[in-house]
């Protein structure tokens, strides 16, 4: 089964351990903070992903996509982005935690889950773009009453010379979701495997 990396895992672990991995992400993305010389501040760096992954790792690649779903929908109760943002956190939270944990489910060593973990890191910056150009953003323009002039602005008072909005999420919106991305790998790499005794209820 894809939702569980060892079949002999008991359910009910499962289910407490993405339990325990959903509450601290919803804390860490409590937690999240501008970088208002680096990016607009309407974007916040969080490291809620490092649940993702962790609980991806220990259980499967499905799991970290549930736990970056429940996640998201306990945050929209105190949201104030209209779901929007939240929908944004999804997309790229499942798509960073599903190829980290399909790519380590098939060779789990330390070197497998450092390149799944880059691997996944990429493939969310990339997954950025056109996620944020055709769908992210013309919600804040629609629903939000975000003009995309005064979004761009923002950008072109970090940097002048960003003439249009696929410049601006090239310059700035890729390199900050790979930085994040890579930042929850190297914290992975640090933690996982002691925590993995505990996830998976090993001595």
């Amino acid at each position: 089964m894809i939702f569980m990396s060892n079949k002999s895992l008991n359910k009910t672990r499962v289910i407490a351990g993405c339990g325990v991995l959903t509450a601290v992400a919803v804390v860490l993305q409590y937690l999240e903070f501008p970088l208002p010389m680096l990016i607009p501040p309407f974007i916040k760096l969080d490291f809620s992903d490092l649940p993702e992954i962790i609980g991806a790792f220990a259980y499967g690649p499905l799991a970290g996509v549930i736990i970056a779903l429940v996640k998201n929908i306990i945050h929209m109760a105190v949201s104030q982005s209209g779901f929007v943002g939240e929908l944004s956190n999804f997309i790229l939270g499942a798509v960073f935690a599903f190829t980290a944990g399909i790519i380590y489910k098939k060779h789990k060593t330390k070197k497998t889950a450092l390149a799944a973990g880059i691997c996944a890191a990429v493939c969310m910056a990339a997954v950025s773009l056109p996620l944020n150009y055709f769908v992210i953003y013309p919600l804040y323009y629609n629903l939000l009453g975000f003009p995309e002039a005064a979004v761009l602005e923002m950008y072109q008072s970090i940097l002048p010379s960003v003439k249009n909005m696929v410049s601006a999420l090239i310059i700035f919106n890729i390199p900050f979701t790979l930085c994040k991305g890579l930042i929850d790998v190297l914290f992975t790499m640090l933690i996982y495997k002691p925590l993995s005794h505990i996830l998976k209820g090993k001595s």
